[in-house]
């Protein structure tokens, strides 16, 4: 079906096609009676405005970028969510893409979204991303970019809005030494992540207040799947002997950590602690519920996308190198609480 231009309106009315526009676009310019009269036809012969006609004519498209590494991850859901909110309230469209922690996906989801002439991206980096050079371009071509969850050190010219992961690292090992725990495994992805760095770097932190040896042997790298958390429990079993807890990155490594150790009939929490990082809802739900630390997903969402809106409506100065930090919240569960124990830190 054709549809209904400016011109049409105008034939219709016996007025000027520059009289219609600006009645459309609310125009000081026109007198009342005439907008009202415009938006009256305008209905009747079922107008639409062409907003990429419009949003190019203005170089903007009041659209927003969002990437992350997976949609379908609890935190990630949530912090779309908080982004859509502060979006849609602010009157941005949202495109979310996924890279599936893949490099080169992401490169080319980043300039497909400069193409289509997005007023800003918020992102959380993959696994695989070390070269920042593709989002070097978001600045390059005038797209600003702000870091959420996860970013890439030393990329100038963004905005970070983050989790204390280091805290967080600090806070989930030191309460499986206050449970009695002195030999504590560590699941983790690659270290040259930033945030798994960080949260290795809190692990570190909380060994050495208490005065316990740090073992690199104890340190087990992975994706951190459910497969993956299984077989490094089956690891720590059978090759790691004595460790009496565990320290996964994510939420998903410990379950299926949990799930190896169940069916060895090894006791959770007597034989091993185990604390997660994310809290996704499983954890919650699994038994033992599991002792994780809370990423205050949709609040990271807000803030990311308020953190982008200052910069449309302030410019540069509220955005560059500007970083947010939030607390971790420790969610003590009963995979961590041994009850024959008592402990003072």
């Amino acid at each position: 079906m054709k549809k209904t231009t400016i011109h049409e309106i105008a034939k219709a009315l016996n007025i000027n096609a520059s009289t219609v526009s600006r009645a459309l676009n609310d125009s000081e310019r026109v007198k009342a009676k005439t907008k009202d009269m415009v938006l009256t036809k305008a209905r009747e012969l079922g107008y639409t405005r062409n907003m990429l006609a419009s949003n190019l004519r203005r170089n903007k498209s009041n659209t927003i970028g969002v990437v992350v590494p997976r949609i379908s991850r609890y935190f990630f859901s949530s912090t779309i969510a908080g982004i859509e909110e502060m979006a849609y309230q602010a009157g941005y469209n949202v495109i979310i893409c996924q890279s599936l922690e893949e490099i080169d996906r992401e490169r080319k989801i980043i300039r497909n979204l400069m193409a289509n002439r997005v007023d800003g991206i918020l992102i959380s980096v993959s696994m695989e991303t070390q070269d920042p050079t593709h989002l070097t371009e978001c600045f390059e071509n005038g797209t600003p970019l702000v870091f959420f969850d996860r970013h890439v050190a030393g990329t100038r010219q963004t905005g970070k809005v983050l989790i204390d992961d280091v805290q967080g690292g600090f806070e989930a090992t030191e309460h499986l030494i206050g449970q009695g725990c002195r030999k504590i495994a560590h699941l983790t992805a690659p270290l040259d992540v930033e945030i798994y760095k960080n949260r290795h770097k809190g692990y570190q932190s909380a060994l050495k207040k208490h005065k316990i040896s740090y073992d690199k042997n104890l340190v087990l790298v992975s994706q951190l799947s459910k497969d993956d958390g299984y077989r490094q429990a089956a690891k720590i079993v059978e090759e790691l002997e004595g460790v009496d807890g565990i320290f996964s990155a994510n939420d998903f490594a410990a379950i299926g950590a949990m799930n190896y150790l169940k069916e060895r009939d090894i006791k959770i929490p007597d034989d091993i602690a185990i604390t997660g990082f994310s809290n996704e809802p499983t954890s919650a739900v699994i038994e033992p519920a599991l002792t994780t630390v809370d990423q205050s997903g949709a609040e990271i969402g807000r803030l990311a996308c308020n953190l982008l809106l200052d910069y449309f409506e302030n410019g540069t100065a509220l955005v560059n190198d500007k970083t947010i930090m939030l607390p971790p919240k420790l969610i003590v569960r009963d995979s961590t609480q041994r009850k024959n124990y008592a402990f003072e830190l």
